[in-house]
């Protein structure tokens, strides 16, 4: 999965960086908070400016955390803030470990997925923010080394009990593919649609070389489809792969263009909480944002592509973009809390 942009030397930045305060230990409250919005970091970076402009500033403990990150960050406007860490592992921990914990009533919660993530040259460039409908899980399949497979076959990954690498697999893990609620999706997206991305002279730099749209365009808000495993990856097969598996498990609705790790490891474990009663599933939105490339520009090296990733300048873009992108939902959501309460709004 192509997110090495984690790797930049912001990666070293856990509890200590994020904000000024130290009161990890706090106490749980007396009653239950009840959080209008649950904003979902993976690790530092992507939380840090959401702390800095919500003034998340409140802490409050909850078992089952990571240890790196044990506490969920609040503010008085009820906008709160989890990292679960990086991984799908972590993911699934600590998200369950929110859903199902007694300091938070969730029940009316809407759960935002903030994340930078490698994209998609055919549908976005370094800096776009782009919301997902499908959340596609690309670990979940057979692999044969590329070296075995048949000359018919385009790639060593096919799905499980199938024939081929063009044929659906069964759902039997039943966490292959999730589909969010399309009105939230449009929602965001409409409340975002017209936001002004950043980029860096770098990344400004670095989207001139591929030879077509939109990769070469400026970064804007978008909606296309994100794919998760655990396993990093780059280069053009591959990333062909994920755009065929995006379009097998979603009988070709979806369309591939970010490619990240723990989004259905998140899903999996909020649906949990939600057959619980804890948490209502159709409150979950994911955006995110490209941090670099998930295939070279023509000419460019395969291996380089990986390796000096760092060189594409869209780290910082990206952290940026989530903000820029995601607070006007959060924002909506607070302000009109009277139209949110009960549903997404229709209009």
């Amino acid at each position: 999965m192509f997110v090495c942009s984690r790797l930049a030397a912001g990666i070293g930045l856990t509890v200590a960086a994020l904000g000024t305060s130290t009161a990890w230990a706090a106490t749980a409250p007396a009653t239950p908070v009840a959080p209008k919005v649950m904003l979902i970091t993976m690790f530092a970076p992507e939380a840090q400016n959401w702390i800095d402009r919500l003034k998340l500033t409140q802490e409050i403990k909850v078992p089952g955390l990571s240890a790196e990150y044990p506490a969920v960050r609040c503010n008085a406007q009820q906008v709160c803030l989890m990292v679960t860490g990086m991984g799908q592992t972590n993911a699934a921990a600590s998200t369950l470990a929110l859903g199902l914990s007694s300091e938070f009533d969730l029940r009316k919660t809407y759960f935002v997925v903030a994340g930078i993530a490698g994209i998609n040259p055919h549908h976005g460039t370094i800096g776009t923010a782009a919301w997902a409908h499908y959340l596609v899980e690309f670990g979940t399949q057979w692999e044969i080394d590329s070296r075995d497979v048949p000359k018919s076959w385009p790639t060593g990954y096919i799905g499980i009990n199938t024939k081929g690498p063009n044929e659906k697999p069964p759902l039997d893990y039943k966490t292959e593919v999730f589909e969010l609620n399309p009105v939230l999706q449009a929602k965001a997206l409409a409340l975002s649609k017209d936001v002004v991305l950043s980029e860096s002279k770098e990344s400004t730099a670095w989207r001139q070389h591929y030879p077509y749209a939109p990769a070469n365009q400026a970064p804007k808000v978008t909606q296309c489809d994100t794919l998760a495993g655990n396993t990093w990856f780059s280069g053009t097969r591959l990333s062909e792969r994920a755009e065929v598996w995006t379009k097998l498990l979603t009988d070709n609705k979806g369309t591939y263009c970010t490619t990240q790790q723990e989004d259905n490891s998140t899903y999996e474990a909020l649906l949990r909480a939600s057959r619980a009663g804890k948490v209502d599933i159709s409150r979950l939105a994911v955006v995110r944002a490209g941090s670099d490339f998930d295939r070279p520009y023509p000419g460019y090296s395969e291996v380089d592509n990986l390796l000096k990733y760092a060189d594409q300048g869209g780290f910082v873009p990206a952290l940026e973009n989530l903000y820029r992108a995601g607070n006007p939902l959060v924002q909506n959501i607070v302000e009109h809390w009277g139209e949110w309460e009960k549903g997404v709004p229709a209009s």
